[in-house]
């Protein structure tokens, strides 16, 4: 099995449950107070909690800041918080949205003109992996920077989650590291401590390939010829991924059926099962919903040779011709 989607779907972790991480109001707790210590001096944050991965659990971090100041959201963004956003609206709070330019980019003159007290943006937009530099968003912007982790860890960030879907394959809390009284306390009982240890753990053996980009964009470019495309700079994203597109084919049918050869690819979160949703990322670009239905994204995260990697180029082309010619009739 070649994975190559799993910045969106890791699905290979084990999930750990001890008793010796079991919260007691009358214990000690050392274990968990260990692994909570670790977890915030691995990442320079003073505060831990954990918080539901979707909707309703950003609702409820959205309804916190929103009681402080004024909230600005990166479109770039992950679904969950982006159908946050819509729903905090929806309820008669403001909310200030940074839009994508057509390269993918974060429109950076917006967060400047925002004047926001909060900002959730990211190292890297979700889907394409555009990287955002959050150094210089600190210098347009004196707002509290806001970033999902999961890929990508900044150090300019003022608060950090780790998505524990993306990173264990499990649907466990999501993990919030901050300083100060940024967000509520939670009551020690709400802490879920399995996923504290679980994402620590997925953290600890992350690892990325950061030189096959460019080898595997030219043996695209080789076997597809005029058939391939970029809405985005492989260059401006991160180093271990590749975002590109096929002419006239929809990219869930390559999802499909390069899984019959265990050969895993993804069109943006959520997509990776080959789902009919196209990347909300693309469309948020400037692209229609059709265009945006032939993005595809690849992940390193193990070492590949160049015989593998032709080899894959070529199973992609095959795989390609053959859609075609079943669309055509």
């Amino acid at each position: 099995m070649i994975k190559l989607n799993s910045l969106q779907y890791k699905n290979d972790g084990d999930l750990e449950i001890s008793n010796d991480l079991s919260l007691q109001t009358l214990s000690n707790n050392d274990v968990f107070e260990r692994l909570e210590k670790e977890f915030l001096s691995k990442y320079s944050f003073e505060n831990l909690s954990t918080f539901s991965f979707c909707k309703d659990g950003f609702l409820g971090l959205l309804l916190q800041l929103g009681k402080k100041g004024k909230i600005a959201i990166s479109v770039g963004e992950t679904q969950a918080l982006f159908e946050a956003g819509k729903t905090y609206e929806s309820l008669g709070f403001e909310l200030i949205w940074i839009e994508l330019e057509k390269n993918g980019q974060v429109n950076k003159e917006q967060i400047k003109e925002a004047s926001a007290d909060f900002v959730f943006i990211s190292s890297y937009v979700m889907d394409t992996f555009v990287k955002t530099n959050l150094e210089e968003i600190k210098a347009l912007s004196s707002a509290v920077i806001i970033s999902n982790a999961s890929a990508d860890f900044c150090q300019d960030s003022d608060a950090v989650y780790f998505d524990s879907y993306k990173l264990t394959g499990f649907s466990t809390s999501s993990v919030l590291l901050f300083n100060k009284e940024l967000f509520e306390e939670k009551s020690f009982g709400f802490i879920d401590s399995i996923a504290v240890n679980t994402v620590f753990k997925a953290l600890e053996n992350q690892s990325f390939e950061n030189d096959l980009q460019e080898e595997f964009k030219s043996k695209l470019e080789e076997v597809f010829s005029e058939n391939i495309y970029f809405f985005v700079d492989y260059k401006d994203t991160l180093s271990y991924t590749l975002h590109f597109a096929l002419k006239d084919i929809k990219a869930r049918e390559m999802i499909r059926t390069l899984g019959l050869d265990e050969i895993h690819i993804t069109n943006g979160e959520g997509c990776s099962l080959g789902l009919s949703k196209p990347s909300r990322i693309i469309q948020a670009m400037g692209y229609d919903e059709l265009t945006s239905r032939n993005a595809l994204s690849l992940t390193f995260c193990e070492k590949l040779d160049s015989k593998t990697i032709e080899k894959i180029a070529k199973t992609f082309a095959k795989k390609y011709r053959q859609i075609k010619v079943l669309n055509e009739q």
